[in-house]
């Protein structure tokens, strides 16, 4: 299908991973491909692997000039066409106990996973709404079910949820589809930096901190890093997101990936506590309550 038939879409978060399988199927399924990275290296790979009618656009989630620059690039080559669609990808995540989480870092994923997101689609809302386009979010099962040492970016990806429900719904008097897509088990290099910036994180832990932590969040960073190797490839998100923009009454919620399903019922089939046991055991923590002293 020609460029001209499918349109224009903006993928944010497109230097790696999800972001990068995105863009890259989108474009190899006849999209005019927009996609955000942070760094000049970043979209020269990605313009390397792409067609002609991938064009990488400098943006940082964060900064509301940047997107504000990026809008009007995308503005500037798609003119009155709009957008058909925009897949809100880009997302940060670093995993650490509640009690010792730094604020910085807290705020960071919000920034990055929440605040940006509408800050985003604030910026090419009147695109969409020219082409009547769709939005696709890319959430997480973490928006449904919560991990031990995962509360700040498991919180960010509930707000997710939200969010997107409320827009599905503001929107459904224009005939705008909001979509989210909710991957679990996903394999890409993230899983590498989530143990690197686990164990990072464990330098800045207070002494007391790490003597009652570090144990159970190494433990619980090797097992979760194994499980998501043993994941599915981001592709399966890309066909997701491109059933969601190009079926013509898409499912409001898909979730994607290895487990994604059983993952988005059993907060709603068990009870917290039977629950709380299977993620003990799952991430290596004492079942036992009270069997930690100090």
């Amino acid at each position: 299908m020609s460029t001209q038939q499918r349109g224009a879409v903006v993928v944010t978060g497109a230097s790696s991973g999800i972001g990068r399988a995105c863009a890259l199927y989108l474009d190899k399924s006849g999209y005019r491909v927009f996609a955000t990275v942070r760094k000049q290296t970043d979209a020269d790979a990605l313009k390397a692997s792409a067609s002609p009618n991938l064009v990488p656009v400098l943006m940082d989630v964060t900064d509301e000039a940047s997107i504000a620059a990026a809008a009007a690039t995308v503005t500037a080559a798609v003119g009155t066409a709009g957008l058909a669609g925009l897949v809100n990808n880009a997302g940060y995540g670093v995993p650490g106990p509640i009690e010792l989480i730094p604020p910085a870092d807290l705020r960071r994923q919000f920034e990055v996973n929440v605040v940006g997101q509408v800050m985003v689609t604030q910026a090419f809302m009147p695109l969409i709404r020219q082409a009547r386009g769709r939005i696709v979010n890319i959430g997480s099962v973490g928006g449904k079910i919560t991990i031990p040492f995962g509360g700040a970016l498991c919180a960010s990806k509930y707000a997710i949820e939200a969010i997107n429900d409320a827009l599905r719904m503001e929107l459904h008097p224009w005939g705008i589809h909001v979509v989210l897509i909710a991957p679990a088990g996903i394999s890409t290099p993230a899983v590498d930096a989530l143990v690197r910036d686990g164990e990072a994180a464990i330098q800045k832990f207070t002494p007391e901190g790490r003597r009652r932590y570090e144990k159970m969040f190494m433990t619980f960073l090797q097992r979760g890093a194994a499980r998501e190797k043993k994941g599915s490839p981001p592709e399966v998100v890309a066909r997701a997101v491109l059933k969601a923009l190009t079926v013509r009454r898409p499912k409001t919620r898909y979730p994607v990936g290895a487990d994604a399903t059983p993952l988005t019922w059993l907060p709603w089939l068990l009870p917290a506590r039977w629950l709380d046991q299977i993620r003990f055991n799952l991430f290596g923590l004492p079942p036992r309550f009270g069997g930690q002293t100090g």
